[in-house]
């Protein structure tokens, strides 16, 4: 996979501080406030095959918008994104699903969202909802499920799709520490099976884990890009909240 000189552009009507004065002056010349936002900003990186790329930074760096980018669902204003092989994508957990339907009803239609035909889907049910584990759960409607339910079933879909490249943002922060741990072990074999995986992550120590590569990034700008542990160390520096324990969970 390669990404260069990506930017990205978002345009809002939203002000950073609307005043009522403002408002009504708008009204009355009958306009409307139009405000662009970068959320990329000439991003370029390469990540080969087998290689886990753990993208890290604050809230509002451009991590999600990155992925949702490669995975074809934002549209590029700029740059180009070259990408060999199935992408298999958790973004949002739990998109795809329907809230009526019980657990097992969303592993068919999960896998049917992904382009697989009931014949695949029924040779991976029984792994799928095996790595889950939501035991009498998977025959209630999903509306009743906890996010951390809904995260177990999505990453358990997700990651028995035969995906080439896995796009993950935040999955791995769902469920009980049991289930982490089995998402990190299943992690670890995709990329034995030289599947590249992009994780986007808060819980630094995850990142340092199972990155063999991190990006930084700031204000859609790549403000860091090599070995985890080094390039962690420099984000820490940088928003000056030293590598406790706590910041490494919830930076």
């Amino acid at each position: 996979m390669r990404v260069t000189d990506l930017s990205v552009r978002y345009r809002t009507t939203a002000e950073k501080v609307p005043t009522l004065k403002s408002a009504l002056v708008r009204l009355g010349r009958r306009e409307r406030a139009v405000r662009v936002v970068e959320a990329l900003k000439g991003v370029s990186f390469e990540v080969p095959q087998g290689a886990v790329l753990g993208v890290i930074g604050a809230n509002g760096a451009g991590k999600s918008t990155l992925l949702r980018t490669i995975a074809g669902i934002l549209p590029p204003d700029t740059g180009r994104v070259e990408v060999r092989g199935k992408v298999t994508t958790l973004l949002a957990l739990g998109v795809g699903f329907n809230g009526n339907l019980s657990g097992r009803e969303n592993v068919v239609l999960g896998g049917m969202a992904a382009g697989l035909d009931r014949a695949d889907i029924e040779a991976r049910y029984d792994e799928i909802t095996a790595f889950a584990d939501l035991g009498d759960f998977l025959d209630l409607p999903m509306k009743t499920y906890s996010s951390g339910m809904y995260g177990r079933l999505a990453f358990a879909v997700a990651v028995h799709l035969d995906p080439g490249i896995l796009l993950i943002d935040e999955a791995l922060s769902t469920g009980d520490a049991a289930f982490r741990k089995k998402s990190e072990a299943k992690m670890r074999e995709l990329c034995a099976e030289a599947r590249t995986i992009l994780l986007v992550s808060h819980g630094l120590a995850t990142v340092r884990q199972l990155a063999t590569d991190c990006l930084w990034l700031h204000r859609g700008t790549v403000m860091g890009h090599g070995d985890p542990t080094s390039t962690i160390r420099d984000y820490t520096r940088f928003v000056d909240v030293g590598e406790d324990a706590v910041a490494l969970d919830s930076v």
